[in-house]
C-alpha cells in the first residue's frame, strides 16, 4: 500500500528508457521531503543517470544511498553545480527555499525539477519567471498526484480522445494523513510550508488546468482552517477553493489532514471529472472498503459504464518527456507557462483565503 503519510510516496512504473545509458546525468539536492524518491525513480525509469546527491544532513544521505546505491555523495552544492555533465537538478527542499535553489541551479546552466509546491510567495514566482526568461532553463514541478498516478494519466488520455466530451467541472479531494510525530518542525510553520492551499492544494489546481485545458482561471473563493490542531497553531489542517477557468469550466476542491487511522493508505484521493457526454471518477490510492489496491477509474458515457484497474498498465510518460524536453528544448511534458500558472493560482487562493475560526 505504500507508506502511511504520503511523505515517501514513490511509485514504481515500467522502465521505458528514452535515452542511452549516461546520456542524461542528473543530481539530487535537498532531501527535505520524501517526494525526492519518486522524482528520482521516475527519471531513472526513463533512462536518466543519477550521478550526485547532496544534503547537509548525513542521515538523509544515508537513507538516500540505501535506495540509490550507485549515486556519488557530493561534499557541497557547488560541487554538483560546477559539474558540467549534470543536465538537471532534482530537489525537494523546504518549500520556502525551493525558489532560491532553483535560481542558483538555472544560473549554473542547468534545468531544475522541484517538488511541489514550487513557491511560497508571488514574489518568488516572479523571480523564477524572470530567471527562466533570462536563462532559457526549465523550472519544472513534480505535481505527483497527476504525473505519478496511472489512473490520473489515463484520465487525461480519455479526455484527449473525447470520451466525455467537453470537460465542464472538476471536483477534487486531496486528504492526507497528518502523522504529526513523524513530521519535521518546518511542516508546522507557515513561513516555511506556505499554507495548505499553497502546498497540497497545488496538485488540485494543476489537475484542473490540465483536464479542462485552461491556460488561466480566477479564484472565486477559498477558505482555510485549523480545526483540530491547537498544539500547532500555524498548521492549516483544512482548506477548500472554487475556481472558474477562462473557458467557463469550474472547479471545487478540498484538501485536509484528516485521514483516519483506519484507512489502509495515507489518503483517499479522488477526482470527479464532468463532461458534456459523460463523467470520470478516479480513485487514486484505494478503492475504499472494496479493494486494497490503487488506480481505479470509473467511466460513464452514453454507451454505458466501465471500470478500469490501471496499475502497471499505463506508465508515467512525464519523466521521459521531461528528459527529451531538456535535451531538445521542447515542451511536451509540461509547458513552463502551465507549471507557473498552477503555482500562481494556488498562491492567490492561499493569499485570499477566508480563515475559518
Amino acid at each position: 500500500m505504500g507508506n502511511q503519510d504520503g511523505m515517501n510516496y514513490a511509485p514504481k512504473g515500467k522502465v521505458n528508457k528514452v535515452v542511452a545509458d549516461g546520456e542524461f546525468p542528473f543530481a539530487a539536492i535537498a532531501l527535505d521531503h520524501g517526494h525526492i524518491y519518486g522524482m528520482c525513480n521516475g527519471l531513472l525509469e526513463a533512462g536518466a543517470q543519477l550521478k550526485w546527491v547532496y544534503d547537509p544532513d548525513p542521515e538523509k544521505i544515508k537513507a538516500f544511498k540505501e535506495k540509490f546505491p550507485e549515486v556519488q555523495v557530493a561534499t557541497s552544492e557547488e560541487e554538483i553545480l560546477n559539474d558540467k555533465e549534470v543536465r538537471l537538478v532534482a530537489a525537494a527542499a523546504i518549500p520556502s527555499k525551493r525558489c532560491d535553489l532553483g535560481l542558483r541551479v538555472m544560473d549554473y546552466g542547468k534545468d531544475y525539477f522541484t517538488d511541489k509546491t514550487p513557491f511560497t510567495s508571488l514574489e518568488q514566482l516572479e523571480k523564477a519567471r524572470q530567471k527562466t526568461a533570462e536563462t532559457d532553463k526549465k523550472y519544472m514541478v513534480y505535481y505527483s498526484e497527476r504525473l505519478h498516478v496511472e489512473s490520473a494519466v489515463f484520465a487525461g488520455q480519455l479526455i484527449d480522445e473525447g470520451a466525455i466530451g467537453r470537460v465542464i467541472q472538476i471536483t477534487g479531494f486531496g486528504p492526507h494523513r497528518l502523522n504529526a510525530p513523524s513530521r519535521p518542525n518546518w511542516f508546522f510553520e507557515k513561513e516555511y510550508y506556505g499554507g495548505i492551499l499553497c502546498d497540497i492544494g497545488s496538485h488540485q489546481i494543476e489537475q484542473f488546468l490540465f483536464y479542462t485545458k485552461n491556460k488561466d482561471a480566477k479564484v472565486a473563493s477559498s477558505k482555510v482552517a485549523n480545526y483540530n490542531n491547537p498544539d500547532h497553531p500555524e498548521l492549516e489542517d483544512y482548506g477548500d477553493a472554487t475556481l472558474v477557468g477562462d473557458n467557463g469550466a469550474t472547479q471545487y476542491f478540498r484538501v485536509d489532514w484528516f485521514t483516519p487511522d483506519g484507512l489502509g493508505t495515507w489518503g483517499d484521493g479522488r477526482t470527479f471529472i464532468l463532461g458534456t457526454e459523460g463523467y470520470i471518477e478516479i480513485r487514486k490510492y484505494i478503492d475504499v472498503a472494496r479493494e486494497d489496491s490503487k488506480d481505479h477509474l470509473y467511466l460513464v458515457t452514453q454507451e454505458g459504464e466501465k471500470h478500469f484497474h490501471l496499475t502497471g498498465k499505463v506508465g508515467f510518460p512525464f519523466f521521459g518527456e521531461l528528459i527529451l524536453d531538456c535535451i531538445n528544448r521542447t515542451e511536451h511534458a509540461m509547458t513552463q507557462e502551465h507549471a507557473f500558472k498552477a503555482a500562481e493560482l494556488c498562491l492567490i487562493a492561499q493569499k485570499e483565503a477566508m480563515k475559518v475560526e
